[in-house]
């Protein structure tokens, strides 16, 4: 069974950086893709950056490009988000997910199959 454990979430001033981090396991991951998405109360889930497995291409949302960095380290099949420049508008919860091999689009999150538990992120202005 997969499971998706999150972790490095907290409360933050605006401008200030956060890693958060997933840790998969029950299964070595080797196609389809593993990111981060999230969500806001009262608004739906969110992509935010996303890479594939098999090709190690990286998608970022326009809302956070230039200051997440989504990186993977495959030896520990764990992927980091890096948040830099945080605003309070990037107060959320933040879900890890990942998803086997697809041609459905990358940043969708009905695509992806397994997901972590959230970890919340507050940005105080």
């Amino acid at each position: 069974q997969v499971q998706l454990v999150e972790s490095g979430g907290g409360l933050v001033q605006a401008g200030d950086s956060l890693r958060l981090s997933c840790a998969a396991s029950g299964r070595t991951f080797s196609s389809g893709a593993m990111g981060w998405f999230r969500q806001a109360p009262g608004k739906e889930r969110e992509f935010v950056a996303t890479i594939s497995w098999l090709t190690s291409r990286i998608y970022y949302s326009d809302s956070v490009k230039g200051r997440f960095t989504i990186s993977r380290d495959n030896a520990r099949n764990t992927v980091y988000l890096q948040m830099n420049s945080l605003k309070p508008e990037d107060t959320a919860i933040y879900y890890c997910a990942t998803r086997d091999y697809s041609t459905a689009p990358i940043t969708s999150f009905q695509t992806y199959h397994y997901w972590g538990q959230g970890t919340q992120v507050t940005v105080s202005s």
